[in-house]
């Protein structure tokens, strides 16, 4: 007797084709996560029209109304019912997939929005004849009818998520859906310089203007810099390093600031991938990589970097709001950028950021002005000459100083030469509670801290002799034998020659399991099995792991900083100018092996205005 099947009811169910409007609300669900999300659809539609100016007006943060107005090619009245068709698109033809040069290529945008709010489409052919619209109210559509248009597109979509009021409810406050909104113009806006772009709040009848960026003009640096400085700020230009290298095909440009003028969160990395804002883990990867020897854990570099490649070694097509990609050869681009932005960090030598001044400047409290003093609180003539007399000179005081006796602050003499003030960080003055030296330049002067500028000297100097001479391997007297699983064991033995190198020797030890013959000596004692887990765990987020090397970099910076000149110590003239001499010619000097900076320059002008001068 045959038992039934307790999980199969007497009613099977029934395979349906889903309504079209069902599945463009599906689809809506995977592209049109916020309003941000919206708004990023319907402007890079506008860039692909080939507009030079496009205006976002929005409303609630976006729930209420969202408009885009560009001033592209447009449309007929004949595309407008193609614009809100599923996977109909002017930017491919579907032959080829890997040969992508538009933002968007799916066609699933305009129908999303449409079966999930409000929107009418309004149009004009740069070819001639009239404009039409159409509107799309929770998937019917409307007919075609005539306009009022002068030129270009406008796309209005008002009560996003009415027909999915779910949806609602997991929208942030109009504020938080906002700031996302202008993020992501802002990112829009730079990667496009050549395209002018504004910003409007329409939330209750206002019209106040939240981001603009005029088109910029010029070559590539100087349009972007100058796009980058609107949308980042001057102070990030003025701290950041040109971007330029190429490799195998694979083209790197933008700007990456200086490790003093770091973030404590990762919010200023803009990273774009053939014009288009991505945010993928390989980049992100890199760029930790590149900054890792100079930032500590807790802080983050602040980039634009732009990587462009030929449109079939990348494949924007993995994720449905095209935020991921995937690189064809991930090692060349990962390559490029941490050895574009290592050479450009040492070429900076000992510079650091100009913002650290103004956090020194800031930090001086000057006294205030004089207060209005009336006539009953004048002091009497007689008074004030008291006062002088009280105040001048005693009679032997030209004789010699007195004997001032403090371990604060000495000044030892110096034999002066004219050029002594014109090295970049000038000539040593004085030396400031054993720890900090003040040193004369032509423009200001300079505060060394001249524990941590001495850290960072000798750490650049182990650096040299470990690349140079490689790393001691220290054998172990057993083996010790770790079993990961065959793709793990052929992960690591692929990088066997690499961590060779870093002092670390393995060998096969039979099927998913490694012999580990030798370890780093300057590392000591390790546990070989948690250390061949981290770098397999670093591999797989990564493609590449920094483990090794920055545990041996650990080692050699705390080396640094116990073989380096130690706060308290007292130095004479000449040591302090050699130090300052030595700082010049050392890249990196700039910060410490922490990121903090080594020295504060203060211009003159700026100590002027501190004391009213000016």
């Amino acid at each position: 007797m045959a038992i039934p099947d307790p999980k199969i009811g007497e009613n099977r169910p029934v395979i349906r084709q889903l309504d079209e409007t069902v599945v463009n609300r599906i689809a809506a669900g995977e592209v049109v996560e916020r309003p941000a999300s919206a708004v990023k659809e319907l402007v890079e539609n506008a860039i692909d029209s080939g507009a030079d100016r496009i205006t976002v007006e929005v409303a609630n943060g976006g729930k209420s109304l969202i408009r885009v107005i560009d001033n592209g090619c447009g449309m007929g009245a004949e595309d407008l019912p193609l614009a809100l068709a599923r996977h109909a698109t002017s930017k491919i033809d579907g032959s080829d997939l890997l040969n992508i040069h538009s933002f968007g290529f799916r066609g699933e945008a305009l129908p999303s929005l449409g079966s999930v709010g409000r929107l009418v489409i309004t149009s004009r052919s740069e070819a001639g004849g009239e404009a039409h619209s159409i509107a799309v109210t929770g998937g019917r559509h409307s007919v075609v009818r005539p306009a009022a248009l002068s030129g270009g597109t406008v796309v209005e979509l008002r009560d996003l998520f009415f027909a999915t009021p779910a949806r609602l409810k997991f929208l942030r406050t109009d504020r938080a859906e906002m700031q996302a909104i202008t993020d992501v113009v802002k990112r829009l806006a730079m990667a496009e310089p050549a395209v002018g772009f504004t910003l409007r709040d329409m939330t209750d009848g206002q019209n106040r203007v939240l981001f603009r960026a005029d088109p910029e003009q010029g070559e590539l640096f100087d349009a972007l810099g100058a796009r980058l400085g609107q949308v980042m700020g001057r102070d990030f230009i003025e701290n950041a390093l040109p971007i330029e290298a190429e490799r195998e095909g694979v083209r790197l440009v933008g700007y990456a600031a200086l490790p003093t003028y770091s973030r404590g969160a990762a919010t200023a990395q803009y990273l774009f991938v053939n014009g288009r804002p991505v945010k993928d883990k390989l980049l992100v990867g890199a760029l930790r990589g590149a900054y890792a020897d100079f930032l500590s854990r807790d802080r983050h570099p602040a980039v634009a970097l732009f990587v462009d490649c030929p449109p079939e070694r990348v494949d924007v097509n993995v994720h449905p709001a095209k935020a991921e990609v995937r690189f064809r050869e991930p090692g060349v681009v990962r390559g490029l950028i941490v050895s574009a932005l290592r050479h450009a960090l040492a070429e900076a030598g000992h510079r650091a950021s100009t913002t650290v001044a103004d956090a020194t400047l800031g930090a001086f409290r000057p006294e205030p002005g004089p207060a209005r003093v009336y006539q009953m609180d004048r002091p009497s003539q007689g008074a004030l000459r008291a006062a002088r007399d009280w105040q001048a000179p005693s009679p032997g005081f030209a004789e010699g100083p007195a004997d001032f006796t403090s371990t604060s602050a000495r000044v030892e003499p110096v034999e002066e030469t004219p050029e002594a003030t014109r090295h970049p960080l000038g000539a040593a003055r004085a030396q400031v509670h054993e720890n900090y030296i003040i040193a004369q330049t032509e423009t200001g002067m300079v505060i060394v801290d001249q524990h941590a500028a001495h850290e960072r000297l000798v750490y650049e100097k182990l650096k040299r002799q470990m690349s140079e001479n490689g790393v001691a391997s220290q054998a172990l007297l057993i083996p010790e034998i770790v079993t990961l699983g065959d793709n793990d064991a052929g992960a690591l033995l692929e990088l066997a020659d690499d961590l060779a190198r870093l002092g670390l020797v393995l060998e096969p030890f039979g099927p998913g399991t490694i012999a580990v013959q030798a370890t780093p000596a300057i590392l000591g004692p390790v546990n070989a099995e948690a250390m061949l887990r981290d770098i397999l765990d670093e591999l797989d987020e990564l493609g590449e792991s920094l483990t090794l090397q920055a545990r041996i970099e650990a080692i050699l910076s705390r080396v640094a900083c116990h073989g380096s000149i130690r706060s308290g110590r007292q130095m004479r003239a000449e040591e302090m100018n050699a130090l300052l001499r030595e700082m010049e010619a050392t890249p990196h000097s700039g910060q410490c092996n922490h990121g903090r900076p080594t020295y504060v320059e203060l211009k003159l002008s700026d100590i002027e205005r501190l004391f009213g001068r000016t």
